[in-house]
């Protein structure tokens, strides 16, 4: 089987790259299963504090090969969203530990929408976002139409979806669709800085955390408010909330674990 997914460990970060760059990183079913396996491993890894996922070469990810799609001999198109697309952005939203993703190019249909089911967007100058499904008579999925609107609004959200037009990077971050924008020429460092200070934090807080957001798109005031009191005492029984205060007492630069 060939490598579709690249993934190595880099200092506590598991840097997952989509491996196929001759087709912009579209997805196969091969590949897709790759990334859920990629994505296992380094949530059952306890030296993984951090998930940094990128494309190899000049894209992101240009979504579904689409002859795949209309191979007779492959795979369906309900097996393609319910067995590749839903269980990747199930993991990447129920994985307890902070997903940056690194946009090096365009990430179009459901690339786009892979990269915004992570918890933090990072983008390069030259990248760009689509939500091509309209071009082909499709409707958007991984979990698009859920989160889109959320970061956005749903006139924004709507009219990217319903026409297809591209979004620049720099527009991108304007709307609130992703975090950060660099340069093309210094992309690949800082995003892996970035990623590398986020690998030094309390990541088991930085993962309830998560746990409380994707529980606050759904939980009323009064649950959520719940919910984060219940929470709040798993983190101070943590390691580095121990770490985090006797540091501060001792007018000192935490040692953080991530456990």
């Amino acid at each position: 089987m060939s490598t579709l997914i690249h993934s190595e460990h880099r200092n506590g970060i598991a840097v997952i790259k989509l491996n196929r760059p001759d087709k912009f990183n579209s997805f196969t079913r091969e590949m897709s299963l790759q990334l859920h396996k990629a994505l296992d491993a380094a949530a059952s890894d306890d030296a993984v504090r951090v998930i940094y996922l990128t494309g190899e070469g000049k894209g992101f990810c240009a979504g579904q090969d689409l002859s795949e799609a209309i191979d007779p001999n492959g795979p369906s198109l309900r097996q393609i969203v319910t067995e590749h697309y839903n269980p990747t952005i199930t993991r990447l939203r129920s994985l307890e530990k902070p997903i940056v993703c690194a946009v090096n190019g365009i990430a179009a249909g459901a690339g786009a929408n892979i990269a915004l089911a992570c918890d933090i967007v990072l983008a390069t100058t030259s990248a760009s976002f689509i939500q091509a499904f309209s071009k082909i008579g499709l409707i958007p999925d991984s979990g698009g139409t859920y989160i889109l609107p959320r970061l956005i609004g749903y006139q924004r959200a709507a009219a990217l979806m319903m026409t297809g037009d591209k979004v620049t990077a720099t527009e991108a971050q304007q709307m609130g669709m992703i975090y950060k924008v660099y340069d093309d020429a210094t992309f690949a460092e800082e995003s892996m800085k970035f990623a590398a200070n986020l690998a030094q934090m309390p990541t088991y807080g930085i993962g309830l955390t998560k746990r409380l957001l994707n529980s606050g798109t759904t939980n009323s005031l009064e649950e959520q408010l719940e919910e984060e009191a219940n929470v709040q005492v798993l983190a101070a029984q943590s390691h580095d909330f121990k770490e985090g205060v006797q540091a501060f007492l001792e007018k000192r630069k935490p040692v953080f674990t991530g456990k």
